[in-house]
């Protein structure tokens, strides 16, 4: 998803809960990776990985300038042959302690086995957030969550657990900026200064 359709997907659900708590949630993840090199890792449930959300991440961390926002994909089974970038396997999650953020994504139940590791990392000192479809125990654990709406047929349809990935991942990287702009405010202050400066100096011009 674009920033033009987050723009419109914002548009739509505005005067909704869904945007302050998606940039509520969004900043509880900035926070707890930023200056902090323990590394951001996500992981989804046996049956669901967190590909896209791993992607827009990724994209986030390149473009606001904050690299600390692109995650290590954990998962629980890793194929033969696959890269090293998607090759870590749940035993990561074992060596995540204090400085680490564990981002559990999953629209199903996290599974007592994954539960069970989730736990061992916070009492390791990781930050643990939810990305779910409101699993009570995986809140417990969670320092801070955010749970898709039920389909209830009075909130928005197209408002699932994707479309709430992209709007946390797309006001995650939003107080960042790309590195080549960063100055680009102190030279637009010194552009105004320098035109002001030349006004003040500048001869009086001819009376007619």
């Amino acid at each position: 998803m674009d920033a033009v359709r987050v723009a419109l997907l914002r548009e739509v659900l505005a005067g909704t809960e869904w945007i302050q708590s998606t940039r509520r949630f969004a900043g509880s993840l900035r926070a707890s990776v930023a200056g902090h090199d323990g590394g951001l890792l996500l992981v989804g449930s046996a049956g669901y990985e967190p590909w896209h959300l791993a992607a827009h991440l990724d994209d986030e961390a390149a473009w606001s300038g904050l690299p600390e926002l692109s995650p290590t994909l954990v998962r629980h089974r890793v194929p033969g042959g696959a890269p090293a970038h998607l090759s870590v396997g749940l035993g990561r999650l074992a060596d995540a302690g204090r400085g680490a953020t564990l981002l559990v994504v999953t629209p199903q139940r996290p599974g007592a086995g994954l539960l069970e590791r989730v736990h061992d990392a916070r009492r390791n000192g990781a930050t643990v957030l939810a990305l779910d479809g409101g699993d009570r125990d995986l809140h417990t654990l969670a320092h801070d969550a955010l749970a898709a709406p039920a389909a209830d047929g009075e909130r928005p349809q197209d408002l699932d657990l994707d479309t709430l990935q992209h709007l946390v991942s797309a006001a995650a990287g939003e107080n960042g900026l790309p590195s080549a702009l960063r100055a680009a405010p102190r030279r637009r202050f010194r552009d105004r200064l320098a035109r002001l400066a030349e006004g003040l100096t500048a001869p009086p011009p001819p009376r007619w």
